[in-house]
């Protein structure tokens, strides 16, 4: 029977924000608990991760940025910028945080998993070669896709971001490279004020960024649309051997920063459209890294139906929401076209 992995550590909640910071470790403790407490069956696996090595970091960041994350280490609290504070474990945190996404890398590429949900933190989408960005210390998902090529000998990963904020990190770090596609829906007009249309990267890498700015109460229709009339076209084309998903729960109705309108069945399908994609090009090879999502609840239920989805356990009705996507295509027609538009000198759309 094919298993889905889950990275979890609790080492990843001795990352302290402090008491009103967004990003605490509730919001993974909620996960944890509710992991705990239902019954997923054997279908679901832990993985257990590992910390990063000092040669694996320096693929994606700089050595004297590297560094103020080790000068960090026990103290009570250093401030990187206005939102990205550390605690005195948090360099382990982090450090831990990008073994775990190469963890679920190579258990995956070793037959051993299907998929991965990676329930880590810090986060890591924002953060950039050599700055610490949004809540986010190392970048994650690039020294996961970075593995994934330099250790795996990967030639193309596809990395999709359908977090709220753009994945500004992500962009800068392949914006010139085509072995890494990535592809962010996101709040347009918002943190960290990047991720226009017309940004589509440079040199060997234009073409192989894809930018969706969104205005705010996008629907899971909406979201479901733009996978399915874009990035699928675009991903069948590219043929990545590997898609990796920075997956923030901040667009979910509830949510206190996002004003977008999606349920925990929006995120379901979405996951969804990426498995099936991933079956049909890449061996089924998926792997999710939690990103944002500030309302516990919200952050908790909306984890759970996606790991039913990945364990092939669906919780939702995926003919009758294709057919509301259908339905309600003509509202999210406009910024699909404009994409489609810019993106046309590259793909076959």
């Amino acid at each position: 029977m094919e298993k889905t992995g889950v990275i979890r550590h609790q080492l990843y909640l001795e990352h302290r924000t402090g008491i009103l910071h967004p990003e605490s470790p509730q919001r993974l403790q909620s996960i944890y608990n509710m992991l705990d407490n239902k019954d997923f069956g054997d279908t679901l696996v832990d993985i257990e991760p590992r910390y990063a090595t000092l040669e694996e970091l320096l693929w994606i960041h700089d050595p004297r940025y590297v560094d103020r994350i080790l000068d960090s280490a026990e103290k009570a609290r250093v401030r990187f910028d206005p939102d990205t504070v550390t605690s005195p474990m948090t360099y382990k945190a982090a450090w831990l945080a990008a073994g775990g996404v190469m963890e679920a890398v190579r258990g995956i590429l070793a037959g051993e998993v299907r998929n991965v949900f990676a329930l880590v933190r810090p986060p890591g989408h924002h953060a950039e070669r050599d700055q610490a960005m949004g809540f986010c210390i190392f970048n994650n998902e690039a020294i996961g896709a970075k593995y994934a090529l330099k250790a795996h000998r990967l030639t193309r990963v596809l990395i999709v971001d359908w977090d709220l904020h753009h994945g500004n990190g992500i962009q800068h770090i392949f914006y010139d490279d085509p072995h890494v596609l990535y592809f962010s829906v996101h709040r347009g007009h918002f943190y960290p004020w990047s991720g226009g249309v017309q940004e589509v990267g440079e040199g060997k890498g234009e073409g192989y960024t894809v930018n969706v700015p969104l205005e705010i109460g996008c629907s899971d229709a909406d979201y479901a649309n733009i996978f399915r009339h874009l990035l699928s076209p675009i991903a069948q084309q590219y043929e990545p051997e590997l898609i990796l998903v920075s997956a923030g729960f901040d667009i979910h109705h509830s949510d206190p920063i996002g004003s977008m309108s999606v349920t925990k069945e929006g995120f379901a399908r979405m996951t969804a459209i990426l498995m099936e994609m991933a079956a049909t090009i890449c061996g089924g090879r998926l792997i999710l890294v939690l990103e944002g999502g500030y309302n516990l609840r919200a952050l908790r239920d909306s984890v759970e139906m996606v790991l039913w989805e990945l364990i092939g356990n669906s919780m939702i009705n995926k003919e009758e929401m294709q057919q509301v996507e259908e339905a309600q295509y003509r509202g999210i027609a406009e910024i699909i076209q404009r994409v489609k538009e810019v993106h046309s000198h590259y793909w076959d759309l």
